[in-house]
């Protein structure tokens, strides 16, 4: 059974900066290109960032390239999200799952609905 849990999210003003995390079993994390993905209210998901086989991320959403990066620790089942400099559109819950470098969901995530349940982020203006 795969299971996969983030944390981190909170209340943060524009500008601050947070760090999520994404641990999981059932998976092994190294044997996918990993990455996050986040949900506004009213919007569909959207691909935030691919972290490549170096171990940080490679593959980035125009929004967030400069500003978020993506890290993983080869071995220890966990990715993070470090974001700096958010902004108000950042607002939404994040969730970490098997991506593609067009920052698709991969590992038929979507079909076996293995979607953990978010971090919720708040970027105050």
């Amino acid at each position: 059974q795969v299971q996969v849990m983030e944390s981190g999210g909170g209340l943060v003003q524009a500008g601050g900066s947070l760090r999520l995390s994404c641990t999981g079993f059932g998976l092994t994390f190294d044997d996918y290109l990993m990455g996050w993905f986040r949900q506004a209210p009213g919007k569909e998901r959207e691909g935030v960032l691919c972290i490549g086989w170096s171990g940080t991320s490679e593959y980035y959403s125009p929004s967030v390239k400069g500003r978020f990066t993506g890290y993983r620790e080869k071995g220890k089942n966990m990715v993070t999200l470090q974001m700096n400099s958010l902004k108000p559109e950042d607002t939404g819950m994040y969730f970490c799952a098997p991506c593609t470098p067009r920052l698709r969901v991969g590992a038929n995530w979507d079909r076996n609905n293995y979607w953990g349940p978010g971090t919720q982020v708040t970027v105050s203006s």
